[in-house]
């Protein structure tokens, strides 16, 4: 460090102004090593575990009873809740079923961001990837920081890539992350192929496999070893084998009138090779009349790093890019036990999640894609009807343990409603990453520490109809005086304030309004905040931004009428939804959004069977905003896919949701052509 840097360091602390994260890699260099490799805007370790904000889970509904550990379904950008998962285990509430801290297994298929075009199970175009290069290197690097530290001491890590990126990511982010003496494997595995036909002219070979990279933690990490099947005749081996410096005269005999060749020997001793015969396991060859014995025929063959006996894909969902179970089935026998967590944070269509369940583990799941929030939910909670991992011809026929879905970033606030003062107290820390420690300050009650400065957590269920307006400020100004530094942080229901700016100064102190729902104060945040966008296209299943900070669920307003079109000649009628207006906002917004009707629509998804009973949304079609807009926002089904009621959930880019149930009278229908079993 620089004379003039030390005196730019000391200024800056005397003014009490906060040091910005360019003086991080002057003030705590990194540790050198033999080698590392940069590239451009590649950020600390230290600054990435530090830095990433960590978002409150909030719980939606559970389903099933819950007992001591309840399986959690998470939507939300995984980096924030990565960082909540950390603290979690940190603090003795992230084990094993053995008591091990930490998850024991994770499985991850990130984006490959390749612009490579994949298919679903109806030949649509399902979605390219849109981070590329280093970008996308420290998009994923983030993401291995924090799933390292999550991993129990023994636990493994596998990375699912294609060959445009597997290269890049091995060398430059999971040999410096986890050690390149903790590389165990790289499996590889067949994946389905183009169509070519002779006389096509090509650029290059048709590629046929994907890749699994396995880490492990620690050098003391252990596998099991797994098993595929093979089906094979039973052969007949030559009976004799070398005889090492003529040392094993009990296995040189006669044996069907012949002696073992020279510097050979027979395979088993006389008596062992009598007891053959008469079994059947030893015989003169038909052709030569030398001896030959049976080796049994096994199903079962110790698999190599080679898993070209299962394809990487299934699709039987329709999810783009959707895994084999029978992959992961492999993967989660050979580096977990019964009651193990397994973790997968892209968890896209739940084939990880699914075949934890069906093997008894525990899993935690996150994405930040609705669509894939509910084809994983409807998974889930029919798991009893899809196929059985040991015998395939027949179903699962159980029912899920209890899990719960979460939010995390974008939150109900009527429910917070509901909680007790401990819990809001709890979550309101949470939001706006306190520490929690309470302390009395001139006979003030104070909840804990932001940033170093005293947070205030006011109690609205007790002091009820109390409002914060400038003579509460003044009063707390009095009380505490300069004894609480220059900044107090008060944090409230935002009705309760009774002034609309984000602070009010008094003397040399700041009083800042920390406001549920949140308003921003960027001055308070290294980074602004962005929201996570939904895709408007099937392109961009996979396409969205990294959110940082949090939101407030708003409903969009939402107008639109449904009726039926009566179909000419042979083709049948179709019923149909036409959206007439759909407007909506977040507290964070892209401010060169344009503010127009339809503008921030995404998708909508339709449950044609809808169960009153339940409540539960059972996805059945997705609609998304581009095909829509073509079709003059209007979407069309058969009417003959119709049940009782239909739940319609039009969502907008920032995954907010208006939800409506919608009778089969208001289509016109008198009566439903149709009910699912469900």
């Amino acid at each position: 460090m620089t004379p003039e840097q030390r005196q730019e360091i000391i200024r800056l602390l005397e003014k009490g102004e906060e040091l910005s994260p360019e003086w991080a890699r002057i003030l705590f260099p990194p540790e050198k090593r033999e080698y590392e490799l940069v590239y451009h805007g590649k950020e600390r370790e230290e600054d990435i575990l530090a830095n990433t904000l960590a978002v409150p889970l909030q719980p939606v509904r559970t389903f099933g009873s819950n007992g001591d550990w309840s399986n959690m379904l998470i939507f939300g950008d995984n980096l924030q809740v990565m960082k909540s998962l950390l603290e979690m285990k940190k603090a003795g509430r992230l084990c094993n079923a053995d008591g091990t801290p930490g998850v024991r297994l994770i499985y991850i298929d990130p984006p490959f961001a390749t612009k490579q075009e994949f298919r679903g199970s109806q030949d649509q175009k399902a979605y390219q990837d849109k981070i590329a290069g280093a970008q996308f290197l420290e998009f994923l690097r983030k993401r291995l920081v924090f799933l390292r530290e999550l991993l129990s001491d023994d636990g493994s890590i596998y990375v699912h890539l294609d060959c445009k990126k597997i290269h890049y990511v091995k060398i430059l982010l999971l040999d410096e992350l986890l050690s390149e003496q903790n590389f165990r494997n790289e499996i590889v595995i067949r994946r389905t192929q183009k169509n070519y036909l002779e006389g096509d002219s090509i650029k290059s070979l048709n590629v046929g496999n994907d890749s699994l990279l396995i880490y492990a933690k620690t050098y003391d990490t252990q596998f099991k070893p797994v098993f595929r099947q093979e089906k094979r005749m039973e052969p007949w081996h030559a009976f004799d084998a070398p005889n090492w410096s003529g040392t094993r005269p009990n296995l040189i005999y006669e044996l069907f009138g012949h002696m073992p060749p020279p510097n050979r020997c027979w395979v088993w001793v006389k008596e062992k090779a009598n007891k053959a015969i008469k079994e059947g396991k030893l015989r003169p060859n038909p052709n030569t009349g030398k001896p030959e014995y049976l080796i049994p025929a096994r199903d079962k063959v110790l698999c190599t790093n080679l898993w070209d006996d299962l394809n990487a894909y299934s699709f039987s969902s329709g999810y783009p890019t959707e895994k084999n179970e029978t992959l992961l089935h492999r993967v989660v026998e050979m580096a977990s036990n019964k009651g193990d967590i397994i973790f997968d944070c892209f968890a896209g269509s739940g084939t990880t999640l699914a075949v934890a369940e069906k093997l008894g583990r525990g899993w935690i799941g996150v994405d930040c894609g609705k669509l894939a929030i509910y084809t994983m939910q409807k998974r889930l909670l029919n798991i009893s009807e899809s196929k059985d991992l040991e015998n395939p011809n027949k179903k699962y026929n159980k029912h899920c343990k209890p899990f719960t879905l979460y939010n995390a970033g974008l939150y109900d606030f009527s429910r917070l409603k509901e909680l007790s003062w401990d819990s809001w107290r709890f979550f309101a820390l949470q939001l706006f990453q306190c520490r929690d420690e309470p302390h009395t300050i001139g006979g003030i009650k104070l909840g804990g520490y932001l940033k170093g400065a005293s947070v205030l957590v006011f109690n609205h269920m007790k002091e009820k109809g109390v409002r914060i307006d400038e003579e509460t400020i003044e009063s707390l100004h009095e009380a505490l005086g300069t004894r609480i530094g220059n900044r107090l942080f008060i944090i409230a229901p935002a009705l309760t304030f009774d002034f609309q700016q984000d602070y009010i100064t008094l003397g040399n102190v700041r009083y800042y309004a920390l406001r549920i729902p949140y308003s921003i104060i960027n001055e308070l945040h290294q980074r602004e905040f962005t929201c996570l966008k939904q895709p408007s296209d099937e392109m961009a299943v996979n396409d969205t931004v990294e959110a940082v900070g949090f939101d407030f669920i708003r409903t969009p307003e939402l107008k639109f009428e449904c009726g039926i079109r009566k179909g000419k000649g042979d083709t049948q009628d179709t019923a149909y939804i036409k959206i007439k207006t759909f407007k909506s906002e977040a507290v964070v917004r892209e401010p060169m959004r344009k503010k127009g009707n339809l503008e921030t629509f995404s998708m909508v998804m339709l449950d044609y069977d809808f169960d009153d009973n339940s409540q539960v949304f059972d996805l059945d079609a997705v609609f998304y905003a581009d095909a829509l807009e073509k079709d003059g926002w209007a979407l069309n089904f058969p009417i003959d896919s119709t049940g009782k009621k239909i739940m319609a959930v039009f969502i907008d880019i920032y995954g907010n949701e208006a939800r409506i149930v919608i009778e089969p009278e208001q289509f016109g229908i008198s009566s439903p052509k149709k009910k699912k079993g469900k």
